[in-house]
């Protein structure tokens, strides 16, 4: 799909979808207006198209569900997972109970920004008056640092990965853009692609790829069956090593924007990755429902349900635009992965929760830690919890994964105030 956007002189160029979604992080926010009304006029020609073949998959999902005996549209999904239907619905309540967290910070955004209320395309867009730049060798001795003051046996796996050629770092052309660990046998090691630019997010983001090669690394006993996790534990090592770092780099920094530019992309990521997935759980499980209960949906109906699942999350922190009421019909895992969303949500927030019961119980925890990471994907999610004493299926597990996010927002408060952005 290919959408119309603006160029800074004022004439336009047509891009594909993923480029024109790029644009609502520009800091003009005219741009991102325009940006935003390129996307909704991109959607609009295969509305009812995408609305139909919505329609026939949803109705295909009820059937095969019928036929099996699952007892919920999200049952099959949490059997892929190897999550339970009890542990998937917690995650879900504890989230939803927390959505005063991203109204929270989306308000403090549009103080930041100077407005009375952001609308639906600033919510992406960036804090960052400055463009800090930090060395590769500066950065790896932080994140090794970091890793050094949670576990010497961690520490050596990643500078193990920093002195082998097993990371490719620099950017060229043609190379794929993003950052990604790639698994290979039991017999080898794991390989991290990045597209290093020398900016203080890239920091983070070498810190969180190395958990994942960490956790690949020490997984690789359990076998090519079994050392690789379901997406539900993927980010385990990840989000917990990325964790580490940020609060060492935080600590590092001196420059009081710098700091909150900092903070503010990990609140930014946080809420893309927890609170909008649930978000968008929610408008899967209502018009799935309403498929079965109530036949054929029209647009109108997706638009609709979309509006209200979007309105719970963000509250009165953001005004929904009309064009945003067709954005569902963009979002490849609704068709082609039914139930996929909260597996990003539960991924996150569990390792956030681990990482609360390290804070808890301390150095004690590294142990059980470590025998984690090992067990790779030999066991279920909830099976995997208990070696760290954490019960999945209880609300409260995952209010210690969202209380860190509220930690961070405080933290962003704060940082904001220094900086005198608010």
């Amino acid at each position: 799909m290919e959408v119309e956007v603006p160029n800074s002189d004022g004439t336009s160029r047509t891009v594909p979808l993923e480029h024109g979604l790029a644009l609502l992080g520009h800091p003009d926010r005219a741009m991102r207006e325009q940006a935003h009304g390129g996307i909704t006029r991109g959607l609009e020609p295969g509305l009812r198209t995408r609305a139909f073949v919505f329609n026939t998959l949803l109705n295909d999902k009820s059937v095969n569900d019928r036929l099996r005996s699952y007892p919920t549209w999200i049952t099959s999904r949490n059997l892929a997972n190897e999550a339970s239907d009890a542990s998937v619905q917690a995650l879900v309540d504890a989230v939803v109970a927390r959505y005063d967290i991203p109204q929270r910070w989306y308000a403090l955004k549009a103080k930041v920004f100077g407005l009375q209320q952001l609308r639906d395309y600033d919510r992406m867009a960036s804090v960052a008056t400055t463009d800090t730049t930090i060395g590769w060798s500066a950065a790896t001795e932080v994140i090794v640092d970091a890793y050094a003051s949670f576990s010497g046996e961690i520490a050596s796996v990643v500078q193990r990965f920093m002195r082998e050629p097993w990371i490719d770092a620099p950017t060229r052309p043609g190379k794929r853009g993003g950052a990604f660990c790639a698994y290979t046998a039991p017999s080898h090691h794991p390989y991290l692609m990045l597209n290093w630019t020398s900016r203080t997010r890239d920091v983070v983001t070498l810190a969180h790829e190395l958990g994942h090669g960490v956790h690949g690394y020490l997984a690789r006993e359990q076998g090519v069956f079994q050392m690789t996790t379901p997406l539900t534990l993927a980010e385990t090592a990840s989000v917990f090593g990325e964790t580490v770092t940020r609060g060492r780099l935080m600590g590092l920094l001196t420059d009081p924007n710098e700091k909150f530019a900092l903070a503010a992309t990990g609140m930014d990521d946080a809420i893309a990755t927890v609170f909008r997935q649930i978000a968008m759980n929610q408008f899967e499980a209502g018009v799935h429902t309403a498929r079965r209960e109530q036949g054929e949906l029209a647009i109108e109906d997706f638009n609709r349900v979309w509006y209200d699942t979007q309105h719970a999350m963000l509250g009165d922190s953001v005004e929904i635009t009309e064009g945003y009421r067709t954005w569902w019909s963009y979002i490849p895992h609704f068709i082609h992965t039914p139930g996929y969303v909260y597996a990003y949500a539960y991924g996150q927030l569990l390792a956030l929760s681990v990482y609360r019961r390290y804070e808890e119980v301390g150095d004690a925890f590294v142990p059980q830690y470590l025998e984690l990471l090992r067990a790779g994907g030999s066991m279920s999610p909830e099976e995997l919890g208990r070696i760290v004493d954490c019960d999945l299926s209880d609300p409260g597990f995952w209010d210690g994964g969202l209380a860190i996010i509220e930690a961070q927002l405080q933290a962003a408060e704060e940082a904001a105030r220094a900086a005198g952005r608010i």
